[in-house]
């Protein structure tokens, strides 16, 4: 339905193009109140459009209109990823918002990494619009916010909600784009950075519970994307499960390039009405064309969230019957054979229990395990999509599309510091399945 809007939206959208030229001012003899309920103006879409100023009274109106999505990206370029973003903000211009999908985001950067598009520094809004020029971002700033600690959590809620505010639609897309690597909260090494979105002017970055802090503050997500490495383990997606309906991410280490976003992007704007699994369908898409086309290996895959919380007792089934069956060997051949990623804790769920139910003598290992491989793959992830790695100078090939979708946390020693304080932790019984693996 088209909108009616007031009489001081009348008269300035007929001041401003004559879009109502039947209705003549100057003629006399007509009913205003007629005229008006008689006629209809579109009203302008986007907040950047959304104040009509009031010629007649000298007041303004704010009008926002509706969009299906509003797309919002949180890009943290204040680390080494740096030019990565500048090239991400050009892929987004592409293909540009449109009345019925905002593409929004937070950018920021720091000296060191780039001096390129004028060098700016600081933490920029931008609603992103088309263009043609691939060597700068030509979109609007839309705010300025000067120096914003991008490694902290409240910055991504000040952001996303700022966003919904300013550019309503009926769906929300959320991206988290920086370094990642699961579920950790902490840095291991100088200079790795752990959790996710690592903000190296503070030194500050987010961890898994603060990501649940995140989305539940946010009220309903529809989807969610982390544009990083390693996040798409059952230890984060059951931290931010009950607040957001689809999740997108990688199990292995994403390529500094990360998302493609005129391949992702491109297919929504074409067809605004998605869902929102559609939308995550096309994020994993747009993702494994590009990485396809360049034989480059990569993982990438989109989880139901409302199916995570009934991975935790069809897990929870089959580790206690393999701890009931007494195959502690077997675990720890299968753990160390399954397909590890650039974190080698980090490992394929499905591939795991696919070797520990080729190789178990129990019945109920093995009717436990089918379970739940048929219920990664038939319930919990909607697609997967992977290429194997040929391998290079410093490591060799990798198979990856023998994955399914979902990591798991797989230490070979004590659990890492915080596991404990995971909801996956205290909701399922996985770290002390972990444990009895580690135990002589």
């Amino acid at each position: 339905m088209i909108p009616k809007l007031s009489l001081s939206a009348l008269a300035l959208a007929m001041t401003a193009s004559m879009a109502v030229a039947e209705v003549n001012f100057d003629k006399g003899g007509f009913d205003l109140n007629k005229e008006i309920s008689n006629t209809e103006v579109t009203a302008p879409s986007g907040a950047d459009k959304g104040v009509i100023w009031d010629w007649l009274f000298g007041k303004p109106t704010a009008v926002k209109a509706q969009a299906e999505w509003t797309i919002m990206v949180f890009g943290n370029g204040k680390n080494d990823l740096e030019p990565f973003l500048l090239k991400d903000l050009n892929e987004m211009e592409k293909i540009g918002s449109t009345d019925k999908v905002n593409i929004v985001v937070e950018a920021g950067r720091i000296d060191g990494y780039d001096a390129t598009d004028g060098d700016w520094k600081g933490v920029r809004r931008y609603r992103m619009t088309k263009d043609t020029d691939t060597t700068k971002v030509t979109s609007k700033v839309v705010q300025d916010l000067g120096q914003v600690d991008m490694g902290s959590y409240q910055s991504v809620i000040d952001f996303a909600k700022w966003a919904k505010t300013a550019y309503p639609a009926k769906k929300y897309m959320l991206i988290l784009w920086n370094h990642g690597s699961g579920w950790e909260k902490s840095r291991r090494l100088a200079g790795v950075a752990k959790g996710i979105s690592y903000d190296e002017q503070s030194g500050n970055h987010i961890n898994t519970p603060q990501m649940g802090l995140i989305l539940k503050a946010l009220g309903k997500t529809d989807v969610i994307g982390t544009d990083a490495c390693l996040m798409q383990m059952a230890e984060v997606d059951y931290e931010i499960k009950d607040s957001v309906d689809y999740i997108v991410a990688s199990e292995e280490t994403e390529p500094g390039d990360g998302y493609t976003y005129d391949l992702f992007l491109g297919p929504v704007v074409a067809k605004p009405t998605m869902t929102a699994m559609e939308v995550g369908k096309a994020a994993v898409n747009g993702y494994g064309d590009h990485y396809d086309s360049i034989e480059q290996g990569y993982t990438q895959s989109l989880v139901k969230a409302s199916a995570v919380g009934q991975l935790q007792p069809v897990t929870d089934a089959f580790t206690d019957a393999l701890i009931a069956s007494g195959e502690k060997a077997l675990a720890k051949t299968s753990r160390d054979a399954a397909i590890n990623f650039a974190m080698d804790e980090n490992r394929d769920l499905y591939d795991f229990t696919r070797l520990v139910v080729e190789g178990s003598k129990n019945a109920d290992v093995k009717a436990k395990g089918q379970a739940l491989m048929s219920y990664i793959t038939t319930q919990l992830v909607l697609l997967s999509r992977a290429h194997d790695d040929k391998g290079g100078y410093w490591s060799g090939p990798k198979a990856y599309t023998i994955t399914k979708g979902i990591a798991a946390y797989f230490p070979n020693s004590s659990l890492a510091n915080g596991y404990a304080d995971l909801a996956w932790a205290k909701a399922s019984k996985w770290d002390e399945f972990v444990t009895w693996i580690n135990q002589p």
